[in-house]
Parts: C-alpha cells; sequence; structure tokens
C-alpha cells in the first residue's frame, strides 16, 4: 500500500521542522520544496553587527538538517491549486496528498520609495532583516561617531515582532561602551501607539517603557513610515511627520508571497493562509495546513510559535488520515527573549489570552538566548527531535 505524501513548502524553521517531525513520527514519505537551501538563524541577524554572534556559525545547508527519507527539491513556487492538489514551481509540478505551507513571509523593502536605493547606494541605510545588510551593518556601527540612530518598523506584520526593541537597546548600550552615546539620538519608530503590545504583552510593555526611559531612548509612535530621501537622509511618515537620521536600520514591509496570493485560493483573499487558529487546517481545504509566518493566526511570527505548530500540525495530520476529528491544540503560544543589553534579557511569553512568564531582566535569561537556544535550535528542533508537544 502506498504511504500518503506530505508535501512541505519552505525549508525555513517550521517547514524543517514539520518535515522532520513528520517524517519521524508518521508513516508518510515527506517531500521539502524551497527556492534556496540556505538555512539561516534569523535570530542571529540583530547580534552580528555588535559580534555577539558570527553568522556564519549560524548558517546550515538544509540538506543536511533534513532526515534521510526526507525528498528535498530546491524551486521556486510559483502556485498552488488545491482541488487538484498540485503545486506549480519554475522546474516542475509536484502532487500531494496532504499539503503544509511554512513558507514565512515576503521581505518588500521595495515597497518603501527609497529604501532599496538607500541600502545600494548609501554607507547608512541596512534594512537588517536581510542577512547581508545585518553583516554590513557590523561595520557601520564601529565607524559610526555620532548623530541619530534610527529604527523603523512597517505598517505590517513582521517576524519577530521584539527584533527592533532588541536592535535599538543593544545599540545604545554599544554606543555608551565606544563613549559616544552623549553624541547621539537613539530613535525608534512605529505605526501603532505601542513600543511592543497591550493585553497578554503589557507586562513586558511596561518593562521596555521603564528601561527605554532610563536610558533615554526615544520612542516614536504613530509613524508610519512612508518614503526614504535617502540623499538628504531623512525618513517621511504617511501622517506628514519625518525623522532625520544619520545611521539607519529600518525593518523592511513583510508581505504574503506572491504566488500566495495571486496564484492561489488559500489566503481567502488576504494576504497569508487562512486557517483555524487553533488546529491550523485550512478553512476550506482539509487537507491544507499552515505553519509559521505564512499562516493567518493572530500570534506574534516567532521560531517558538512555529515550534510549537509543528506538534500541532503534526497530530492533526495523524488524525486527519486517520478520520478522527482533529485537536485545538495550539492556543497561540509564543516567546520572545528581549535582550536588554549584553549580558541581561527578559523573555517575554504569551498565548491569545494571557501572559506567561514574568517580566524579570536576568543574565541567565540572555545566555539561554544567545549560548543555550541556538544549539537547541540546529541539533533538536530543526532535527525533529524535540519531545515537547
Amino acid at each position: 500500500m502506498t504511504r500518503p505524501h506530505v508535501l512541505v513548502l519552505g525549508a525555513g524553521a517550521g517547514g524543517t521542522m514539520t518535515a522532520n517531525v513528520l517524517r519521524r513520527t508518521l508513516d508518510v514519505d515527506v517531500t521539502v520544496v524551497d527556492r534556496s537551501h540556505t538555512h539561516h538563524y534569523q535570530p542571529s541577524y540583530y547580534l552580528v553587527p555588535f559580534d555577539y554572534m558570527d553568522l556564519e556559525d549560524q548558517t546550515r545547508d538544509v540538506r543536511t538538517l533534513l532526515h534521510d527519507e526526507v525528498r528535498f527539491v530546491e524551486d521556486t513556487v510559483t502556485g498552488i491549486d488545491p482541488d487538484e492538489r498540485t503545486v506549480r514551481g519554475e522546474a516542475g509540478s509536484y502532487d500531494y496528498d496532504s499539503l503544509v505551507v511554512a513558507v514565512g513571509n515576503s521581505l518588500r523593502p521595495d515597497r518603501i520609495d527609497g529604501m532599496v536605493e538607500g541600502w545600494e547606494r548609501t554607507d547608512s541605510v541596512f534594512p537588517f532583516y536581510d542577512a547581508a545588510a545585518a553583516d554590513a551593518l557590523g561595520t557601520a556601527v564601529d565607524d559610526f561617531d555620532g548623530g541619530t540612530f534610527l529604527v523603523t518598523v512597517p505598517d505590517t506584520p513582521i517576524k519577530c515582532g521584539g527584533a527592533p526593541l532588541k536592535l535599538t537597546m543593544l545599540m545604545e548600550e554599544y554606543l555608551r561602551k565606544r563613549g559616544v552615546r552623549e553624541e547621539t539620538e537613539v530613535v525608534m519608530t512605529k505605526p501603532g501607539p505601542d513600543v511592543f503590545g497591550t493585553g497578554p504583552k503589557a507586562p513586558y510593555q511596561e518593562r521596555i517603557e521603564e528601561i527605554w526611559a532610563e536610558r533615554d531612548i526615544t520612542f516614536v509612535p504613530n509613524f508610519t513610515v512612508d518614503t526614504v530621501d535617502y540623499e538628504a537622509g531623512v525618513v517621511h511618515s504617511a501622517e506628514g511627520d519625518e525623522v532625520a537620521y544619520d545611521l539607519y536600520a529600518p525593518v523592511p514591509p513583510q508581505h504574503g508571497h506572491d504566488f500566495l496570493v495571486e496564484h492561489s485560493p488559500l489566503t481567502n483573499g488576504g494576504e497569508y493562509v487562512a486557517v483555524d487558529d487553533h488546529t491550523l487546517q485550512h478553512e476550506e481545504y482539509d487537507d491544507v495546513f499552515a505553519v509559521g509566518d505564512c499562516a493567518d493566526v493572530p500570534t506574534s511570527r516567532t521560531a517558538s510559535a512555529a515550534r510549537k505548530q509543528t506538534h500541532v500540525v503534526a497530530d492533526n495530520l495523524e488524525r486527519m488520515l486517520a478520520g478522527r476529528d482533529l485537536d485545538p491544540g495550539y492556543d497561540g503560544y509564543t516567546a520572545c527573549p528581549i535582550l536588554v543589553e549584553k549580558g541581561k534579557a527578559m523573555i517575554a511569553e504569551f498565548d491569545y489570552e494571557s501572559s506567561i512568564s514574568a517580566p524579570v531582566v536576568s543574565r541567565l535569561n540572555w545566555i539561554l538566548d544567545v549560548n543555550v537556544i541556538p544549539s537547541l535550535y540546529w541539533n533538536v528542533w530543526m532535527r525533529g527531535y524535540d519531545p515537547v508537544p
């Protein structure tokens, strides 16, 4: 009897974990399709500029992470036909019995007029969610002798919502240690009113506000980035305001991939895969699930969220194949280590309803995030060994 074929789109954190967990726990064949075989540990991007982590040490060939019996295909997906159970790619088409979409989101600095040009033509604009930009920012940080250091957050969902805050705080401390803090204004903007968030995020928001007040970090709320005048060194907002900069680290806008939005029905008119918030099964197509940044669920987009989602999807795929009811097992869990300064961090941990961890800043949290978690990521979580559902 032929085993069911599960097709996983994406070899990032969510896709790699899911493929390995499925192969280790279910009697299925698994194929992973991704446009690149290079896998980056993306939480390193805000640490690389300060030499707290090395980019090369946090990069792997995904084929070395996948289970030997998981097939990997390097191809760019161009469309999905869930009625025919077929995925189209530039190099071929791929049939499936069940589909897991784990393609993350699409970084789109081109959606902001002047952002790409600023990155390509100057030494002052570094959209650090990109590996090359994060690496180049390290040189710029070392050469920066004062002025305004600016971080902006776009008016779109972003992966790792805490990353802009972490980069801002690490830079402020770095400038103090270099003796140029008095000559520098450190600024972060966001389109909304909150530096981190309310509801389940409220305790961490309050602690961050206290830290920023103590360290004279400027937060500009209700600032939606509209254009970047890289020649003048000014960012203009849709609200009619502007902030000048000398060194600029923008978070680029992030959107659903074009092939999802324009060449599949899975987003139901939105940008991300429309799934149930708890089962992660598609709202219309029972044989389709989504994991990670591309899943349209109301939680922060982090690898920790994808890790929890992976186990829910694996369990529910098994239930679906056996004809049993699905388990609404995902409660919105995510965790976001907030690095306050070198050697100190806070863990923001919450679900759909409430905060979980206390807003405590400690050295232990720094060690956990910088020294322990990367090893767990590469050697346990990515390989599907994680026993925690």
